[in-house]
């Protein structure tokens, strides 16, 4: 049975002015759903009425060669003499999406690159206006849902192509597109109307539909071309486009039709200039359809291929391709160059610039992809290529190119014994995920063919995991295998590189990135190209992955976010220290140090950038906030593009000392100069220590003995390198030193306590220091470094605070009280010098007994410790290689810039642990 066009477009008609389909109007007329989709049915069945049908809505205006925007059958006339068309470097085509022609300005700045290229052939390709697309798709909606809005939506796609039009050209021109463009809606609605009473859009109808934005911005297009003096014609690519559907939402292009019908164009369109539309094409039966959503793309690529152009320039609302997502990684750069194949592996992995199929065609006839910014005619834009055979001048580029992840994914693991050397287990597994029309994204192996495990999306998850369990069922209850596990919440990374195939090491670099950013990897899979390393991680660790990774091929090795808390004297002091050097260290040494967040008890200063260390002391004031510590660690840690995370602790606050073993566990690095984690609870200590040693986060204390002294660094190396501790005793405190220093001849113990507090060296309350409280904490961190495990309890004290005074509220008291005990320090003094000996007060570790004490004692005044000035501190190690004379580290003790300095050190030799140049 055949129906006339005559017959359809009538009824089309008839339907469309007297016929009604409404819930609401019971009076009304009422047409079956059902029946009028069987008509449509047998409609679609009969060739006649593809091609009759779809040449009575486009008919071709004479006037300038002008085709129709609606559907039509391409009928060649044999007769007429093919007219070959001219194939080469002649010919360049550009691309411009949707943001690109997305209002009439910008169609006028498209217009203006192609009046500026100057290609002998220029063939440009358009998608339709910003959101256009999504306008059709919402008509298409809307009618199957029999929503009667879908009018007043058609209303508004013509009002918008209407403006628009009204912008950009005039006189004949914009009466003849005006003409058209209504003609195109009455058609639209028509056929809207007819999808609104069947309830039910097949796929050609919706493809009608949704192609309708791309033939409207190509015409427009044309006529502004034209209007500037350039001759132009413009493409309908579904009658040159021909492609089959080849299954899971894609098409194939048929581009031995293709050719033949590109020819058949030209013969009757000659022009050097043409605007084409993407994203239509037809069907080898002439039926509408379409490259699918983000098809533009392809359009150009395979019209180019079809040209042999000598490029095909994307053009887009970004720079180029950058290395990774620059909205997860903010240092991320645009990459100049990439090879086809890493193009493609980019693009798989969701480099949202370019269709994935976008590439194949040209790839063939090894024509560049050039990707450009509309919106920034000045950036160079990235050239996707075939690589040259040697690229000199490029070898210190790293061999990683991009990185890119896929979220939302699960891991199936399959596992069992019975599986091992088992033909078909592998067709089997994925036999029946392709039987729930899975998609299988990575698949990774044993070689002991015990398991085999592959990540698809979460959405399908579920049907996998039953489609297996039922499919192996008796392997199940057998024990051939043992499990069918599902490993939700995952995301996959990917590193992208061509070089990497010809670069040693570059799997041991990423995995190390990722090892020491803390993060585990589920699962791995290479292919033996080696453009493509993928891991599958937590979904809660991609984007800390991607950053990881990210920073250790592109950064500095070694960029650090940092937090610090406590900006008091040693804080400023710090902070002072990092502004003066922060550049010398980037730009000579690769360290990248960014502070992110200054905490004090009350008040607290975070930054999503980097705080500038220039003015931090004002903006803790103008752009403070009330402190919250919990906060402050989240920010540092997570709201940046920085993989690696250290906290400073620059307080004596033992709850913030508390802290550290939930940070290390989080992942975060501490250095501190607080000697309260390391002298309080022995069995917390332990725990600390052993979360450390297990993990690749570090903790760094140097500061807490000596300051800015090599005291604990010394210690390890010394049991590193297998020597054994005897005893360490040593002037610990600065504050001590200096008033044994100076409590010589007839100077009062009150005066020289007087005047240490004046000159800054004791604390506020000066029973702090003489306590021996500090120096204590000193000798039981130094204790436990040794391996001895004592609490801070058991190690005795002897306090230079006369007992009457400790109980005293205030420190003026205390200072006004102080010289009543002169005396009995003098009497003690009197009894040192007369025997030829200094008072010196000194922290003693004994190994060999296994203790430790602090006490003051009498010293000849040819030893070393009585040599000492002002308030430097001196340590001696006797050791089995050290025992007749033992090892000395002797210098200032105490003080802001020393005590910073040694935090700094900490610091750097974190820096060297991460990756920086030694």
């Amino acid at each position: 049975m055949a129906l006339s066009a005559a017959s359809i477009s009538n009824a089309s008609r008839t339907l469309s002015s007297s016929t009604t389909f409404s819930p609401l109007n019971n009076s009304s007329k009422k047409i079956s759903p059902s029946h009028f989709s069987s008509s449509l049915s047998l409609a679609h069945r009969s060739s006649l009425f593809r091609r009759s049908f779809v040449s009575q809505w486009g008919r071709r205006e004479s006037s300038r060669g002008h085709v129709s925007s609606s559907v039509k059958a391409v009928l060649v006339d044999e007769s007429k003499e093919n007219v070959k068309v001219l194939k080469g470097d002649m010919w360049s085509v550009h691309k411009f999406g949707g943001t690109c022609v997305g209002s009439s300005e910008r169609i006028k700045n498209v217009a203006d690159i192609i009046l500026k290229d100057s290609s002998e052939g220029k063939l440009v390709v358009v998608s339709a206006m910003s959101k256009v697309t999504d306008m059709m798709y919402d008509l298409i909606n809307k009618a199957q849902s029999r929503d009667d809005s879908y009018l007043s939506a058609v209303d508004a796609v013509f009002e918008k192509h209407r403006l628009t039009a009204m912008d950009l050209i005039d006189g004949d021109d914009l009466a003849s597109f005006l003409s058209r463009l209504h003609h195109d809606i009455n058609n639209l609605k028509a056929m809207l109307r007819a999808i609104y009473i069947a309830g039910h859009a097949t796929e050609s109808f919706s493809d009608f539909v949704v192609g309708h934005g791309e033939l409207w911005t190509a015409q427009m297009l044309s006529y502004v071309v034209r209007k500037n003096g350039q001759d132009c014609e413009w493409m309908d690519t579904r009658e040159v486009l021909i492609v089959n559907p080849s299954g899971s939402h894609q098409v194939d292009p048929d581009f031995v039709e293709s050719e033949k019908r590109l020819e058949e164009w030209f013969s009757r369109h000659p022009s050097k200039t043409i605007v084409a539309t993407g994203f239509i094409a037809s069907t080898p039966q002439n039926i509408p359809t379409t490259l699918k959503r983000d098809g533009s793309d392809f359009s150009a690529s395979i019209i180019g291929a079809m040209l042999r152009a000598h490029q095909v320039t994307i053009w887009t609302d970004v720079d180029g391709i950058y290395s990774a997502d620059p909205r997860k990684v903010s240092e991320a750069v645009i990459l100049r160059t990439l090879s086809y194949q890493e193009a493609w592996e980019m693009s798989y992995f969701g480099a949202n610039v370019l269709h994935p199929r976008t590439i194949l065609p040209v790839m063939r006839h090894d024509i560049p992809i050039m990707i450009r910014n509309i919106f920034n005619l000045s950036a160079p834009g990235t050239m996707i290529c075939r690589p040259a055979e040697n690229e000199d001048g490029h070898k210190l580029e790293s061999p990683v190119k991009g990185f890119a992840t896929i979220d939302n994914v699960a891991l199936v693991n399959v596992e069992g014994t019975g599986m091992a050397g088992v033909p078909g287990t592998a067709s089997a597994i994925f036999g029946a995920v392709k039987d729930v029309g899975a998609n299988v994204i990575m698949i990774s192996q044993a070689s002991s063919e015990h398991s085999v495990c592959f990540a698809v999306p979460e959405s399908e998850v579920t049907a996998v995991a039953e489609a297996l369990k039922s499919r192996f069922h008796e392997a199940l209850n057998a024990g051939r295998i043992s499990q069918v596990a599902v490993i939700h919440n995952c995301s996959i990374l990917a590193a992208v590189g061509q070089k990497m195939a010809s670069t040693p090491g570059v799997s041991a670099t990423l995995f190390n990135a990722l090892a020491k950013a803390n993060i585990n990897v589920r699962a791995i899979a290479q292919g033996c190209s080696e453009y493509n390393i993928t891991a599958v991680i937590k979904r809660e660790d991609c984007i800390r992955a991607l950053r990881a990774v990210h920073s250790r091929f592109y950064l500095s090795k070694t960029t650090i976010a940092m937090g610090i808390i406590g900006p008091g004297l040693i804080g400023a002091t710090l902070l002072d220290q990092l502004r003066d050097q922060a550049a010398v260290l980037k730009e000579d040494f690769n360290i990248d140090l960014r502070v992110m967040g200054i905490t004090g008890s009350r008040t607290m200063l975070l930054s999503d950038v980097e705080i500038d260390l220039s003015n931090w002391r004002e903006l803790v004031k103008d752009k403070g906030e009330v402190a919250d510590l919990e906060k402050f660690t989240q920010h540092v840690h997570v709201n940046h593009f920085i993989p690696n995370t250290v906290l400073v602790d620059c307080t004596a606050d033992s709850t913030v000392a508390s802290c550290y073993h939930n940070w290390l566990r989080r992942g975060i690095h501490v250095i501190t100069p607080n000697k309260k984690a390391n002298s309080g609870p022995l069995d917390q200590y332990l725990k600390l220590r052993a979360l450390q040693r297990q993990s690749y986060t570090h903790y760094f204390y140097e500061a807490t003995v000596g300051a800015g002294l090599p005291i604990v660094s010394t210690l390890r190396g010394l049991l590193e390198t297998g020597d054994k501790i005897l005893r360490i005793e040593g002037i610990f405190s600065g504050t001590l030193s200096y008033i044994f220093n100076n409590f010589i001849g007839t100077r009062s113990f009150s005066d020289v306590v007087a005047e240490a507090k004046q000159a800054g060296y004791t604390e506020p309350d000066p029973r702090d220091d003489l306590s021996g409280t500090d120096v204590a904490r000193k000798v039981i961190i130094l204790a436990r470094e040794s391996g001895l495990k004592l609490e801070l309890s058991d190690i005795p004290v002897q306090s230079l605070v006369p007992q009457p005074l400790r109980a005293i509220a205030s420190a003026e008291e205390f200072m006004q009280q102080l010289p009543q005990f002169d005396n009995e320090m003098a009497r003690v003094r009197q009894e040192a010098e007369d025997a030829g000996d200094v008072l010196r007060y000194v922290g003693v570790v004994d190994a060999v007994s296994e203790e430790g004490r602090v006490e003051l004692q009498r010293y000849k005044k040819d030893h070393p410790f009585a040599q000492l000035s002002g308030s430097d501190n001196i340590i001696a190690f006797t050791t089995t290689r050290y025992k007749e004379q033992p090892l000395i580290v002797r210098g200032p003790g105490a003080g802001a810039q020393v005590t910073a300095g040694g935090i700094f050190s900490d610091i750097l030799r974190l820096a060297s642990y991460l990756g920086a140049p030694s």
